[in-house]
């Protein structure tokens, strides 16, 4: 994710980082390079024939192909502010289960538990951010774990909610055993529940793109109209039309772009989640009611913050 002040006026026609220009800027050149091309051969008469094309006709087209490319830029946005802020939901119930634990088994008879219950929560959170990106989820999470659950864990599919069915059957035996009330049990499964709604939402995002379809009509639409609008403006434009073909085709192949770009967040790319900051955030509560040092918070690098 992209953490910058606010860049100038003069700033904004040369940054490059978080930009979506390097991804469609071979798109750009193609479309530019075909207008000088139409150019030339206007202006040597040799497309006498694109005089009676009306460059209203394409304006109109333009405004209905960004319409439907803002919509679709609306709904991607959207998947990207909901998974912010179901991760935001499972710092809330980390801090959560991480205060009420220390508060309900906090005396030294259940110390052990206390502190396998946090390492398990952090865990969590790093198991959950390695399978939203397709990584393998028990590499991140050795460091917190017994190694021998980390080799039991292999045997199952969902590794981040076997975590978490393991904070519950710890709490669950604390129940049987009467060190917790049915009340406070609620309470600590509670958080759990709300750890596993956001993971649910999260994978929910994950596994549902945008309809294909819609995808395609916009990606075909934009191509097609990019690569007729120099035949519709030269005649009104002659040697402006390369300038005035690039401005319009950075703005319809960029709002592409970055539809395609915010509709997965949990990707690498600089303008997806932070994942690893986000994870950061949770393993510093974690660790601090833990009383164990607590590492520092990652900050960007080059304007990136990941």
């Amino acid at each position: 994710m992209i953490v910058r002040p606010r860049p100038g006026a003069l700033q904004l026609f040369f940054i490059l980082r978080g930009s979506i220009l390097p991804k469609i800027a071979a798109k750009i050149l193609f479309i530019s390079l075909l207008a000088c091309v139409t150019v030339w051969f206007y202006e040597h008469g040799d497309l006498e024939s694109l005089r009676s094309l009306s460059a209203p006709a394409f304006s109109l087209l333009g405004v209905a192909l960004s319409v439907f490319l803002g919509f679709r830029n609306s709904t991607c946005y959207d998947r990207w502010w909901e998974a912010r802020k179901l991760w935001g939901e499972l710092v809330i119930q980390s801090r959560g289960l991480a205060r009420d634990t220390q508060a309900l088994l906090g005396d030294e008879a259940h110390a052990a538990l206390r502190e396998r219950t946090l390492r398990r929560c952090i865990a969590f959170a790093h198991a959950l951010a390695a399978s939203l990106r397709g990584q393998d989820p028990l590499t991140p999470i050795r460091h917190w774990i017994d190694p021998r659950e980390a080799e039991l864990l292999k045997a199952h599919h969902q590794i981040p909610d076997a975590l978490l069915n393991r904070i519950a059957d710890d709490l669950a035996d604390c129940l049987r055993r009467g060190v917790l009330s049915d009340v406070l049990y609620q309470t600590l499964a509670r958080r759990l529940d709300g750890m596993s709604s956001a993971q649910a939402s999260c994978e929910r995002i994950k596994s549902t793109p945008t309809p294909f379809a819609y995808s395609l009509l916009l990606h075909r639409t934009a191509w097609l109209f990019c690569l007729l609008l120099p035949f519709g403006l030269v005649s009104s434009l002659e040697l402006m039309t390369p300038l005035v073909v690039a401005i319009i085709a950075y703005t319809f192949f960029g709002l592409d772009a970055l539809g395609d770009e915010l509709e997965d967040p949990f990707g690498f790319a600089d303008n997806d989640l932070p994942l690893d900051a986000l994870v950061r955030v949770i393993e510093r509560d974690v660790l601090d009611v833990l009383g164990e040092p607590v590492p520092e918070a990652l900050q960007p690098k080059g304007y990136v913050l990941n």
